[in-house]
C-alpha cells in the first residue's frame, strides 16, 4: 500500500501554518471587528482571540506530537473515542470537516476577489464569480504535485506574505494618529452590559477565524519531518508570530483610518482596508502594488488550507471509516487525489454562496459565513478535541507523549471557556440566521449517516467495536470488543 512521505521540515511546517493564517483574513474582517465592537475598541477582539487561539493551540500541540497521523483531529477522535462509541466521532468529523474546511477555504476565495475590485473597479458580479472559480482551479492545478515541491512553493508564498503585512504595517505607523487608535467611544467597555458581551462574542468569533491556520500542519502529520519536535514547534512559533503581526497591523490601520469609515459601505476602507491605507499614506501606487501582494497572500492561504484540508479524509479511508476511493494516492505523485478535488468543489459552491446571498450592513456574507464556520467546528473539533486531551491521558497513560500540555489543565478550561462564548451567543450575534441550529442539524444528519454506514458495515452499534492503540508503546494489532 502506498504511504505518505515525510518531507516538510520545520521551517517549511512554520511557513506553512502562518501562510494559511494570515492569508486574506485580517485584511477584510478588521471592518467586521470594528463593527462588532463600535469602534476602535475592537482591539480587545483582536487579543481575545489570540488567547483562545493560544489555549487551543498548546492543545493541538500535545495531541499533534503523540499522535501524527494524516488527518489531525479525525486521528485524535479515532484513538480517544474508540472505547465508548467505536468509529462514530472520527467519522462525524471526517462528516463536519468536508464542509467547514472548503467553506473557510471559500472566504478566502471571496476576499481575494474583494480586494481585486480594489485594482478593477468596475468588475461586475459576473466577472468576480469568474474569477473565483478560475482561482480555485489554479490551487488544484498548483497542489497536483509531489508534497516536497509544494513545501518548496508554500516558502516562496509565505516570503510574499511577511512583504504584504511589513508593508502596510510601515506604511501605517509612519503615518500613525494615536488619536485615532486610542480615543475610545464613551462606555466602550461596559463589563455590564449584554450589548458589550455580545459585541465580544462576535469579536472573539472573527478573531480566531483570522487565527485559524495554526493546526495546519497537524493535518499534515504524516508528511512532515521528526513531528514529535516540529509539530507543536510549528503550531507555536505561528501563533507567536501572526499574534504580534496582528496586533501591530490592528492599531496601525486604526491609527491611519477613521473607524467610522470601516462601517461606511461606500468607502473603500470597508472592503479594502489595507488599501485605503497605503493609498492614505505613500499614494495610490504603492496600494495598487501591496494590494497584488496581499492577493498574493490570500491565495496561498487557500493554497495550504486545501493542501491540509485534503488530507483529512484520506485516514479514514484507509481506517474503513469513509469513503474507501479518498484512500487512494496519485500513481506518481503520491497526494490523495479524491480528496482535493471535493474540498475543491465544496470550496466552489461555498464562494459562490457568499457571492450570492442576500446581504446587509448588519450580516455581510463573509460574517455570515464565519459564524456558521465555526459553530459546527466547535462540537465536533475543538470540544471534542479537549475531552480528548483528558480520555488519552487516563485510556493511554502509556503513550508517547514528546510534548506535554504547559500548566495542565489551565489550557483546556480556558479553551472550553473561549469556544462556549462563541457558540452560547452565536444565534444571538446573528439573528435570523440561526447558526446554533444548522450546526446541530448537521451534526444529527452525520449521525443518521453513520448508522447507515455503520450498518452495512456491521461496526458499533451494530457490530463489534475495534480498539487499536496504533500510537501506544507496544501496541498489538487491532482487537475486536463486543458491542455493548
Amino acid at each position: 500500500m502506498q504511504e505518505l512521505s515525510r518531507k516538510i521540515g520545520l521551517f517549511q511546517a512554520v511557513s506553512i501554518n502562518m501562510s494559511q493564517m494570515v492569508g486574506i483574513g485580517p485584511f477584510v474582517t478588521i471592518p467586521l471587528m470594528v463593527g462588532a465592537f463600535g469602534g476602535p475598541q475592537a482591539i480587545i477582539g483582536w487579543i481575545a482571540g489570540a488567547v483562545l487561539a493560544l489555549a487551543d493551540g498548546l492543545i493541538w500541540a500535545e495531541l499533534g506530537a503523540s499522535l501524527p497521523g494524516s488527518g489531525g483531529t479525525y486521528v485524535y477522535l479515532r484513538e480517544a473515542f474508540q472505547y465508548r462509541t467505536g468509529r462514530l466521532m472520527p467519522f462525524l468529523f471526517v462528516w463536519t470537516a468536508m464542509l467547514f474546511i472548503p467553506l473557510i477555504m471559500s472566504t478566502g476565495v471571496q476576499g481575494l476577489v474583494q480586494y481585486l475590485a480594489y485594482l478593477w473597479p468596475s468588475m461586475t458580479r459576473g466577472q468576480g464569480d469568474i474569477v473565483g472559480i478560475a482561482v480555485i482551479a489554479l490551487v488544484m492545478l498548483l497542489l497536483w504535485r509531489r508534497v516536497e515541491n509544494i513545501g518548496r512553493l508554500t516558502v516562496g508564498m509565505w516570503a510574499v506574505m511577511i512583504v504584504a503585512v511589513a508593508a502596510v504595517i510601515l506604511a501605517a505607523f509612519t503615518h500613525f494618529h494615536p488619536s485615532l487608535a486610542f480615543t475610545w467611544p464613551a462606555h466602550a467597555v461596559d463589563l455590564g452590559s449584554g450589548t458589550f458581551w455580545l459585541g465580544f462574542a462576535s469579536g472573539l468569533t472573527i478573531g480566531i477565524y483570522d487565527y485559524l491556520g495554526y493546526n495546519t500542519t497537524a493535518y499534515l502529520g504524516a508528511e512532515v519531518r521528526e513531528p514529535g519536535r516540529v509539530l507543536p514547534r510549528s503550531i507555536i512559533y505561528a501563533i507567536a508570530a501572526v499574534m504580534g503581526i496582528y496586533l501591530l497591523l490592528q492599531i496601525g490601520v486604526l491609527g491611519v483610518v477613521h473607524w467610522q469609515d470601516m462601517l461606511d459601505s461606500n468607502n473603500v476602507a470597508s472592503q479594502s482596508v489595507a488599501s485605503a491605507v497605503l493609498q492614505d499614506t505613500w499614494g495610490k501606487g504603492s496600494a495598487d502594488v501591496v494590494t497584488v501582494l496581499i492577493l498574493v497572500t490570500a491565495f496561498a492561504s487557500v493554497f495550504t488550507g486545501l493542501l491540509g484540508g485534503s488530507r483529512v479524509p484520506f485516514d479514514a479511508a484507509r481506517d474503513g471509516v469513509f469513503f474507501k476511493s479518498f484512500g487512494r494516492l496519485h500513481r506518481k505523485y503520491d497526494f490523495p487525489v479524491l480528496g482535493l478535488v471535493a474540498m475543491g468543489i465544496v470550496t466552489a459552491a461555498g464562494f459562490l454562496l457568499a457571492r450570492h446571498v442576500g446581504s446587509s450592513a448588519a450580516h455581510p456574507p463573509l460574517a455570515i459565513l464565519i459564524t456558521l464556520l465555526t459553530t459546527v467546528m466547535v462540537i465536533v473539533q475543538s470540544f471534542a478535541q479537549i475531552a480528548a486531551v483528558i480520555v488519552l491521558r487516563r485510556r493511554q497513560p502509556n503513550l508517547k507523549r514528546p510534548y506535554k500540555l504547559l500548566l495542565y489543565p489551565l489550557p483546556l478550561i480556558v479553551a472550553g471557556i473561549g469556544w462556549a462564548v462563541i457558540y452560547g451567543y452565536a444565534d444571538k450575534a446573528n439573528p435570523g440566521v440561526h447558526p446554533i441550529e444548522w450546526s446541530l442539524g448537521w451534526v444529527v444528519l452525520g449521525v443518521l449517516a453513520y448508522l447507515v454506514w455503520s450498518k452495512a458495515e456491521k461496526t458499533w452499534p451494530f457490530g463489534p467495536k475495534q480498539i487499536r492503540e496504533e500510537y501506544a508503546e507496544g501496541a498489538d494489532a487491532t482487537v475486536s470488543q463486543p458491542s455493548r
